[in-house]
Order: C-alpha cells, then structure tokens, then sequence
C-alpha cells in the first residue's frame, strides 16, 4: 500500500496560508535539503483547485534548472475540484472524478512510490480526518503572521496524532513531522 504525505509552511500562530507573505529569510538550506528529499519518491500528487490554479499559472514557466519546478511539472497531478471541468492545461494533470477519499484509497493500492498533497489546506484537512494520510510534515517558522487561514479550525474532531520526527534548522525552523495515532 502507497503512503500519502503532506507538508505544509507554517507560521507559529498557525497560519498555512500564503507562507510567502510571512517566511522572510527563514527558509534555510537544511529546509530546502529535507524538501529536496522528500520529493524524491512521489510519482503522484494530489492539488486541490485554489492551489492547481495558482501554480499552474507559476511553475510551467520557471526556470528549467528550478528543482521544484524541475520535479512538480512532469509528475502525475491529480485535482480535486468541483468546479474545473474539461482538460488542464498543465501537463500530466487531470481532474479527479468522483469523491476524493475513494479516489485516493484506490491511487494507494496502484503500483508506484508516494503520493503528497501539494498546497491544498483543505485536501490534507479532507484526507487527514477521513485516515487516509500517513504523514504530515508542519514547517513551523519563526514568525507569527497575524492573520490567513489555519490548518485546524474551531469544531474539529479529535484526531489523535504521534510525533515520528521532529528537527530544529539553523533559522529556527522546526519541522515536525506527524502520523495519525494508532
């Protein structure tokens, strides 16, 4: 069985959204390190529709030596939206038919390295509460940002969660890296 994994940017007062407005120099080489190395084994990524839309309006025009970009354009993007239709325009992405957490439990017994949620707060929410992700990775920077969205809101179950790896960086980014109790 394939493993599903997330990562997200996140500020101390627990705001995921738009790290670029609040992560200021505080990405360091030991983060772009664990990035590069986590990325390795995913063959296919999951997007919900506010993140395929921002980065497919980004990354097919970066730089060709860009890793990121170098890694998330030819991979297999899989999007969960309910109001894209037709063919995307970003090569090797299609929509997801059907409910998300099917969809997934049936990507996780096909053949093949990773999955990772990309972005899409509300995909790791989704995917996190129905079982079906086997590690998040919070990249807690030092800063708090004050307002955006946070992962965890107000009326949330109890989700019992083990911390399996936990690193302090040279700018005060800790990564914590989570799996679901049990």
């Amino acid at each position: 069985m394939r493993d599903v994994h997330a990562s997200l940017f996140q500020s101390v007062d627990g705001v995921v959204e738009s790290p670029n407005l609040w992560q200021f120099d505080n990405f360091d080489p030991e983060m772009g390190a664990m990035m590069t190395e986590a990325i390795a084994p995913i063959d296919d990524v999951l997007l919900g529709r506010v993140s395929y839309e921002e980065w497919s309006g980004y990354w097919p025009t970066a730089a060709a030596d860009d890793p990121f970009g170098s890694f998330i354009n030819p991979v297999r993007k899989h999007v969960a939206s309910r109001s894209l239709t037709g063919a995307l325009a970003w090569q090797n992405s299609t929509i997801i038919v059907g409910e998300l957490e099917t969809f997934v439990d049936d990507l996780k017994r096909q053949e093949g390295g990773r999955i990772a949620v990309q972005g899409s707060i509300s995909v790791v929410r989704q995917l996190l509460f129905a079982g079906l992700l086997n590690r998040l990775t919070l990249m807690i920077h030092p800063v708090v940002a004050g307002a955006g969205k946070h992962l965890f809101e107000p009326g949330d179950p109890v989700t019992r969660l083990e911390l399996v790896d936990s690193v302090r960086t040279s700018s005060g980014n800790v990564l914590s890296t989570y799996a679901k109790h049990g």
